[in-house]
């Protein structure tokens, strides 16, 4: 999950954005009684994670989306253990043209200050996505969206530029679509943290009862919770946030916090399965590793003084032939993760190892002969420098060792000699869309489980990577594919995709990775599952 400007669908426009999260509970799926069947005790939550933003317009990552999905409605949702999008606060949604799909709210829904929640709502929610288009924003994922329409209180109806978009209903459950109380948030600039917590803009399963940013929040259940998942089986939840995954390996295992997500080292992960005190709980793997190339800054690129499309080409397929995949899968992540040869993960229909065959010696190995005689035929001099930005606070404590591996690999014959550097991740997201950096780490957990969300946001033209890769015939097949009715059409088109990315390199795919969480013994209800939403709601002594 992550950012950007406009443009899922709509070919002139653009791409999508990064994004999206981790462990989802498991309970009795479907609504309840209103009661919850758990305990009333709180639970403390350890992460790693930073939030950047609590308004759903500002922020496209892990963090942030972790906290919206417990306070704000959704007019769809996936029911705990499943991935397939149904009504939440919605009673009805379906398309009633190919280009209109109108939903039907439930009636009476309300705030937590009060507020009634109308259809109003949800188009103000809506517009003031692609009003802000904030470049660390989702509102990219609403490229399709012509014009919401609310012809009384409980109707919204999204026109679509394109028709029978096959993924507008999962866009619906994604970070681009929490529901916001227009009395609160801005019509056209990100709103305050602050702002948002006073003004109890909440009707999730959750309110924000106190927020100190990136230390510590206090949710409460909310009573008047209307949508169709099951209200919280805890009394409440302390988020507590760590600088260190060292401390939050041993707050879990000592028992001070009762669960820890994102991120532990596979090492910490290894060593707490044999504790006692603890349960590991693992889940579908959505999240890739990557490295994202900027085509203007990196060398030879379109802005630079020696700009040369060809040789900047020759500079990114030479890294690519030199890259071990599983040296890294296996040495910095003990085989938590495995090798990623294309851009949709293993599991996901569609999925093909693209670079394996063009780069490396063709069975996913490294090929420095291959490197040098790619580089010496676009004229290009070596060693290369590459100037390598990555992250140790946002994407784990071993990223360090990552990116120490993949330096010496692209530097062990010669060819290469690569610049480290390291930001933190609030800096981070702000630098890499403004061309601070030539090459980079990113980590992407997806919005929804189709591939066209591993496509979609990178690839097209106006992408949240901000990297400036521009490919028509890529962007008239990214429409094509998530506007295809027929299945086997639709999967040729996005094997296709990934074969004409691959060989421009516009990302350099790493390694693809299971979803893992840490629990107390005494804990229940944490199941990671396919919709890569992390709720608070099922877990319980």
């Amino acid at each position: 999950m992550h950012t950007s400007g406009r443009g899922r669908l709509g070919f002139a426009l653009g791409a999508l954005g990064v994004s999206a999260l981790v462990l989802a509970g498991c309970s009795a799926s479907g609504g309840d009684d209103g009661s919850g069947s758990g305990s009333t005790d709180p639970l403390v939550v350890g992460t790693t994670d930073k939030i950047s933003s609590i308004d759903p317009a500002g922020s496209y990552d892990n963090g942030s989306f972790a906290v919206m999905n417990q306070v704000y409605p959704f007019l769809l949702n996936s029911q705990y253990g499943t991935s397939d999008v149904t009504p939440d606060v919605a009673e009805s949604a379906e398309f009633t043209s190919p280009t209109e799909y109108t939903v039907k709210l439930k009636s009476g829904l309300k705030f937590a200050n009060g507020h009634d929640l109308t259809s109003s709502d949800v188009k103000f929610s809506f517009e003031r996505q692609l009003t802000i288009a904030d470049p660390n924003g989702p509102s990219s994922l609403l490229g399709n969206l012509d014009s919401v329409e609310t012809p009384d209180d409980t109707t919204v109806v999204f026109t679509l530029k394109n028709g029978d978009d096959q993924v507008w209903p999962q866009i619906l459950s994604s970070p681009a679509a929490p529901i916001v109380d227009e009395e609160v948030f801005s019509a056209d600039s990100v709103t305050p943290d602050d702002t948002i917590v006073e003004g109890k803009a909440f009707a999730g399963q959750y309110t924000i009862e106190s927020y100190k940013l990136n230390e510590l929040i206090s949710y409460a259940p909310y009573a008047d919770y209307q949508g169709s998942l099951p209200k919280p089986e805890n009394g409440g939840i302390s988020a507590k946030y760590y600088a260190d995954a060292s401390n939050l390996k041993l707050d879990v295992q000592s028992g001070a916090i009762d669960v820890a997500f994102r991120s532990l080292s596979a090492t910490d992960i290894a060593d707490l399965s044999s504790n006692d005190a603890v349960k590991i709980v693992d889940g579908p793997g959505g999240e890739i590793r990557y490295i994202v190339f900027n085509f203007d800054t990196m060398p030879f690129g379109a802005t630079t003084p020696e700009a040369d499309a060809a040789k900047s080409l020759a500079v990114r397929q030479a890294a690519a032939d030199l890259i071990d995949r599983q040296a890294i899968a296996t040495d910095v992540y003990k085989d938590t993760y495995s090798p990623l040869y294309s851009y949709v993960p293993q599991g996901l229909a569609s999925a093909n190892e693209a670079l394996k065959d063009l780069y490396g010696d063709g069975s996913g190995m490294p090929d420095a002969a291959k490197a040098k005689a790619t580089l010496e035929a676009a004229g290009v001099s070596t060693p290369v420098t590459l100037n390598l930005q990555y992250n140790g606070d946002h994407y784990g404590p071993s990223s360090g060792d990552e990116y120490a591996a993949i330096k010496a690999q692209l530097e062990e014959d010669g060819l290469f000699t690569v610049n480290l550097a390291q930001t933190e991740w609030v800096q981070y997201t702000k630098d890499r869309t403004a061309d601070v950096y030539p090459a980079y780490q990113l980590g992407w957990f997806p919005d929804y489980s189709d591939a066209d969300n591993y496509l979609t946001p990178f690839f097209s033209a106006d992408n949240f990577l901000g990297n400036h890769y521009d490919n028509a015939e890529v962007q008239q097949l990214l429409v094509d594919q998530a506007t295809q009715t027929d299945k086997t059409t639709r999967e040729q088109e996005i094997g296709d995709i990934q074969d004409k990315v691959a060989a421009d390199l516009s990302t350099l795919p790493l390694l693809q990775g299971k979803q893992v969480a840490v629990v107390g013994s005494s804990v229940e209800g944490a199941v990671l599952d396919g919709s890569f939403k992390f709720r608070y709601a099922p877990l319980h002594k």
